[in-house]
């Protein structure tokens, strides 16, 4: 697929670093024309003639005008990350230079680039296959040391490279199928059906492993959803102002203060974590506003990846109730006892369920929660030495393969005939390929590179 698609031989330009006012910027070209351009802009020197991955110190020109003093950067085909000639130029950064420049190199030829072409140009020109290209973005998008180490393996391909020792594994057993069918009146099995039989249940295996890592791999990509849960009074907004290290909620001992759910990012262990603190949940109010409070907490209880129940130590609790509806969320849940600093005694009981006991007013065993929620959401050690699936377009198609591969176990087991059998392996290598983009089209390539930012 790489290379076939039209229409991608002229020569771009944008802008690489965000927009706006900064002490540099670097404005980007990629295409055959891409030096040829700029050296009619630098007179310095013969940017034709300079070897590539070089840099050029002078001014840009344009009709005797001079627009700065630049670095221009060049980079020749095929050594560059399009695959074609790319300069860069870092000019400096106020966004009047930006534009005039800019708007010169459109006049000269090129044209804007659309989001993410860069990256879509070094795929179609076999720089990188499709996973590597969407690591790219979720490179871009890190925010935690997991998300930019997963994206870091994943650009070295160290994806593409368990798929791509999947795929040559089918296309081994697949050619010997076929060539069965070409001596289909022979009567003559070139393929050992008992040796296949294995690898496709080892092939299976691998593509469990890597669905059973997304949930990990969405977790790493996108955070965890926390919300707090609890009756009015029960310190929910004390312990989020404790876990953010901030006043972000007002704090008071008047029930039913929180009205409404309060939302902020805090990164525990690397992972992140979207804590939202609710209204206090009570049947007896006659508050109209607080009522809606409590339907959102209960909305939020039902969409969180984990739920954080907190309840009053100091005054006698029977969870049996509370237990039961959080068991009915069936999702993770941790119970917190909070105010042991007034509890008298051990008055809650919770059925042999763990109970975190702490005070959020004095910051009293605030780690053993925090724990718990790296705990509950990763399940385990982040390993990010190991291939962990973080896009949703590769976990659908992985789930596509192994119900592919549940085929072939299935007509190997009845030992139907190697053209049905032969037409199973190619979809499952059709499944394959539409990870790495080995099988793909241009309306899905741009839906894809469509996410990127303009300049990558």
């Amino acid at each position: 697929m790489q290379g076939t698609l039209t229409g991608w031989d002229d020569t771009i330009v944008a802008l690489a670093t965000p927009q706006g006012t900064g002490a540099i910027a670097v404005i980007r070209l990629s295409g055959k024309e891409a030096i040829n351009i700029i050296n009619q802009m630098f007179p310095s020197k013969d940017l034709l003639k300079q070897a590539s991955h070089t840099l050029h110190v002078g001014l840009l020109k344009h009709n005797a005008e001079v627009l700065d003093e630049v670095v221009v950067s060049i980079y020749k085909t095929p050594k560059s990350y399009t695959g074609e000639n790319v300069v860069e130029i870092s000019c400096h950064g106020s966004t009047f230079i930006q534009e005039k420049i800019l708007k010169t190199i459109t006049s000269l030829g090129a044209r804007m680039a659309k989001a993410g072409e860069y990256t879509q140009r070094a795929f179609l020109n076999g720089k990188l296959d499709l996973t590597q290209a969407e690591a790219v973005a979720d490179l871009i998008a890190s925010n935690t040391e997991a998300s930019r180490n997963t994206a870091l393996k994943n650009i070295r391909g160290g994806f593409s490279s368990d798929l791509h020792i999947l795929r040559n594994e089918l296309i081994k057993f697949s050619a010997l199928i076929e060539l069965e069918l070409d001596f289909s009146q022979e009567d003559v099995e070139f393929a050992d059906r008992t040796a296949f039989k294995n690898l496709i249940s080892e092939i299976s295996h691998s593509t469990n492993q890597l669905l059973n890592s997304f949930e990990l791999g969405n977790v790493i990509k996108n955070g965890v959803q926390i919300a707090i849960i609890g009756k009015p009074n029960a310190g929910k907004s004390t312990l989020l102002n404790i876990l953010l290290n901030e006043e972000r909620a007002i704090v008071s001992s008047i029930a039913g203060t929180t009205r409404d759910t309060i939302e902020e990012v805090i990164n525990i262990d690397g992972v992140l974590f979207r804590l939202i603190d609710t209204a206090g949940i009570r049947d007896n109010s006659t508050d109209e506003i607080e009522n809606i409070g409590v339907g959102k907490s209960y909305e939020k209880a039902g969409l969180a990846d984990v739920i954080l129940y907190l309840f009053d130590a100091s005054i006698e609790n029977d969870l049996k109730d509370e237990i039961a509806w959080l068991q009915s969320f069936n999702k993770p849940f941790i119970l917190v006892a909070n105010k042991i600093d007034k509890a008298s005694s051990n008055l809650f009981e919770g059925e042999g369920l763990e109970i975190i006991s702490i005070s959020a007013r004095d910051n009293e065993n605030i780690n053993a929660v925090k724990k718990a929620l790296v705990a509950r959401a990763i399940k385990g050690n982040i390993n990010t030495e190991s291939t962990i699936v973080t896009n949703a377009r590769h976990f659908d198609a992985l789930q596509k393969l192994s119900n592919s591969l549940q085929e072939i176990e299935n007509g190997l087991s009845i030992n139907i005939p190697g053209d049905l059998l032969a037409l199973d392996i190619r979809q499952s290598l059709h499944y394959l390929g539409t990870i790495t983009g080995q099988v793909t089209n241009e309306e899905q390539l741009d839906f894809i590179f469509s996410k990127f930012c303009i300049g990558k």
